[in-house]
């Protein structure tokens, strides 16, 4: 089991290093944390009702937390590509195989995450005024909250991953995504949404990880355009723990399943689909 952990760890760093040398891959960490940073230069002159506090400064930490979120699709489909053109089998093949895949996956994925938070977060602290930076609370909060949305949605993107048989069929998942985003706080309050909208985001973590981001680096008194005037950070633990045991208890049962599933004649089968698409 070591040796299985250390060659996770070997894999995911590889993959990293990979992600930021090739160019589709560097593309993608830097387009959408650009993309957000432009949504937010745009936001500056606005604020929030009569608070006087720009929807800039508010939306800055939720995307942050809506981009950790984002750790589920992109493991997601990370498992699915793999299982697709094959390496998912061969990882099964070995002693151990399954655990170095997916230590590898969490390794690489985490990583990636924090890089493109970085970009993200680095120049949106030039860019975007009032936020809470000086302060060491501030950056422990945002350290524990981001490594407990990590765990909470990390195996849920496992799972979806063994569910979903192709890349092109991750384009269900799009949609529900980007409805969630559009109602848990992210560019706007949720007070400002229907009471039965925000008890619907409030289910999901993606609120949460954005609710906890703004109690890091928000200033204290931006407390009060939240439900109930309160950062919640008790609330926040307990859904975050829930949607972590929920996918670790998942996790490991429909990976299993899935992987005595695959077979070489499987794989065969899916490249032969592929390649009947593109032609």
């Amino acid at each position: 089991m070591t040796m299985a952990w250390r060659a996770g760890w070997s894999r995911g760093m590889i993959e990293l290093r990979q992600s930021f040398t090739n160019a589709a891959d560097l593309f993608n960490h830097f387009f959408w944390p650009v993309v957000m940073l432009v949504t937010l230069f745009f936001m500056r002159g606005s604020t929030f009702g009569q608070t006087g506090l720009g929807l800039a400064t508010l939306a800055m930490p939720s995307i942050l937390g809506m981009n950790a979120a984002m750790a589920m699709t992109m493991m997601s489909q990370h498992l699915t590509a793999d299982r697709e053109d094959g390496t998912l089998l061969r990882a099964k093949a070995t002693p151990d195989g399954m655990t170095g895949y997916l230590v590898g996956k969490i390794i690489s994925v985490s990583l990636g995450l924090v890089a493109d938070l970085t970009l993200l977060l680095v120049p949106g602290l030039l860019l975007v005024p009032g936020l809470r930076i000086g302060d060491l609370a501030s950056w422990l909060t945002l350290a524990w909250v981001l490594a407990l949305g990590l765990v909470a949605t990390l195996p849920l993107g496992a799972v979806l991953g063994s569910v979903f048989a192709s890349v092109r069929s991750q384009g269900l998942l799009t949609l529900p995504v980007l409805g969630l985003i559009a109602i848990s706080g992210i560019f706007y309050p949720i007070t400002a949404l229907p009471q039965w909208l925000q008890w619907i985001a409030q289910t999901f973590p993606m609120y949460w990880l954005g609710l906890g981001m703004r109690s890091a680096l928000l200033p204290a008194d931006a407390v009060a355009i939240e439900v109930g005037q309160s950062w919640r950070h008790l609330e926040t633990i307990a859904v975050l723990g829930t949607w972590a045991v929920i996918g670790l208890l998942l996790a490991p049962v429909v990976l299993r399943r899935m992987a005595r599933r695959e077979s070489g004649s499987r794989v065969a089968e899916r490249r032969e689909k592929a390649l009947q698409r593109i032609g």
